[in-house]
């Protein structure tokens, strides 16, 4: 017998499992990232792909007539392009019921920035009278106001047409009669024209005061998962106010079927139309916390009233410095989530204004605004 020959090592298990990476790699990177118009972006579907989104956006049942009416429309209006205007300017609406107590306050932190803002006053039970020339003839046609009706909305959809008329407007704040301004306009102004979003409060609360309030008869164009609950103090860019003058649809839905004694549930329009609405058609451009700083640690109906003996340097700072913004569920878990106050990924104060403020604080307030821009 010849003497056998010895085989070399078999390499073939290295080059199988080095083929099969390389061919996982280029496979996993075709489906994450693949070229929008290739062969390969057809064949995976991946997330960059036309065909991959044109699935994602098939909806899970039919939609109405109305529906799909108001869909166009809104993806019309937001897939416009961002209006360019030579002079940006801030609309600040102002729901009141009457005369505005503050109204040397804003004059002081309005003057010297004439061609920036606009103002605008809506009063709900009696025509104010006006200690500020910023505020003369800026009256819009009003109606009653009640607490907790859909009446509110209309109100807060009215100043927003009236402010939509001048094309120079960019960014839209409400404002109660007892606000009062944190920061000096120069920052607030800067905040918000070159903000990337709204600052509308949105949260989902799975308790009475959140679902709990949610009708069936909304359906089927706002179901139970996207109804949401959010402070009605606002500001939004001109995009979004425009989406809310070209809404009829939803609402009309909470028109009909938010109110109080309904069904046994008191549901309020202003705190449930606006964080619903844009959860729905624009969840990435609302920031989910609103500017305006409210505390309701009392644990009442209203929230806390400053009166002058709070009105320190300390409380100013206090509240400018809150940098995280809270939502708490109204369950028996009370859940509490809290989130940083991101401006264009840089944290930031939360708050640009703030409320309840008793009108005898007024005076407090002047000898301390000059130094506002150093409690910090």
């Amino acid at each position: 017998m010849s003497e056998s020959r010895q085989r070399p090592p078999f390499k073939g298990p290295r080059w199988i499992i080095t083929l099969v990476v390389l061919v996982t790699v280029v496979v996993i990177t075709a489906f994450i990232y693949p070229p929008r118009n290739s062969v390969a972006c057809y064949m995976f579907s991946g997330p960059g792909c036309p065909l991959y989104q044109q699935f994602l956006l098939v909806p899970t049942r039919e939609l109405t007539d109305s529906e799909a009416a108001a869909q166009v429309v809104m993806n019309e209006i937001m897939n416009l392009p961002q209006s360019k205007t030579a002079n940006p300017k801030l609309a600040f609406m102002f729901l009141t019921p009457g005369t505005l107590p503050f109204e040397p306050l804003w004059e002081m932190f309005f003057r010297g920035h004439e061609n920036k803002f606009s103002v605008y006053v809506h009063a709900s039970k009696k025509s104010p009278v006006h200690t500020s020339s910023y505020f003369v003839g800026r009256d819009i046609h009003s109606h009653k106001v009640a607490w907790g009706q859909i009446s509110m909305v209309d109100a807060e959809r009215r100043l927003l047409a009236h402010a939509l008329v001048d094309p120079d407007n960019q960014h839209f704040i409400l404002l109660s009669d007892s606000c009062v301004p944190l920061f000096d306009f120069n920052y607030i102004y800067n905040h918000l024209i070159f903000a990337n979003l709204s600052f509308i409060d949105c949260f989902e609360d799975p308790g009475p005061h959140g679902s709990g309030r949610y009708s069936q008869h909304m359906l089927p164009e706002v179901e139970k998962k996207d109804f949401r609950k959010g402070s009605q103090w606002f500001s939004m860019k001109r995009k979004h106010a425009i989406v809310v003058m070209a809404d009829s649809l939803y609402y009309t839905k909470f028109k009909l079927y938010c109110r109080p004694n309904m069904e046994g549930r008191n549901c309020y329009a202003d705190e449930h139309y606006f964080p619903t609405l844009f959860n729905m058609i624009d969840p990435d451009g609302i920031a989910n916390w609103s500017v305006t700083h409210v505390d309701w640690s009392e644990g009442k109906w209203h929230p806390k009233l400053y009166n002058a003996r709070d009105i320190t340097p300390y409380l100013i700072r206090k509240i400018k410095s809150i940098q995280l913004a809270y939502h708490v569920t109204s369950d028996l878990k009370k859940v509490t989530t809290v989130k940083p106050c991101l401006w264009k990924g840089e944290q930031r104060p939360c708050y640009l204004f703030a409320r309840k403020f008793n009108p005898e604080t007024l005076d407090r307030l002047m000898y301390l605004f000059p130094n506002y821009t150093s409690l910090v």
